[in-house]
């Protein structure tokens, strides 16, 4: 399960970046076609966090869906798999967006 080093790696960054502030929120975002599966996560950061200065965080995430552009017809669309199709079922495609995987906040006590 390669959600627990990533996790484990957003926690380290926490820690590191924050040393021993009282962390009370970290909110990621993690799109849709990263691979990442979200519920994982949340697992692994409620174990990973114990014993520091995390411990009892929250953690919200934000999963924003796939967007790509055909190269064929041209159109942007919006994907929420990794069947990767355009609507004129060509699969000459271009992921534009989708694939995030970042911290984009932190609250401290």
């Amino acid at each position: 399960m390669h959600e627990m080093s990533i996790t484990q790696s957003v926690v380290d960054a926490v820690v590191a970046r924050l040393g021993e502030a009282s962390v009370s929120c970290v909110r990621l975002e993690i799109g849709r076609l990263s691979g990442v599966v979200p519920d994982s996560v949340r697992f692994c950061f409620d174990v990973l966090c114990s014993g520091t200065s995390l411990d009892g965080a929250r953690l919200e995430i934000d999963e924003p869906s796939g967007r790509a552009r055909c190269r064929d017809c041209g159109a942007e669309f919006t994907l929420d798999d990794f069947i990767l199709l355009c609507p004129c079922t060509s699969a000459n495609v271009e992921v534009l967006a989708g694939r995030e995987l970042r911290i984009t906040s932190v609250e401290v006590v």
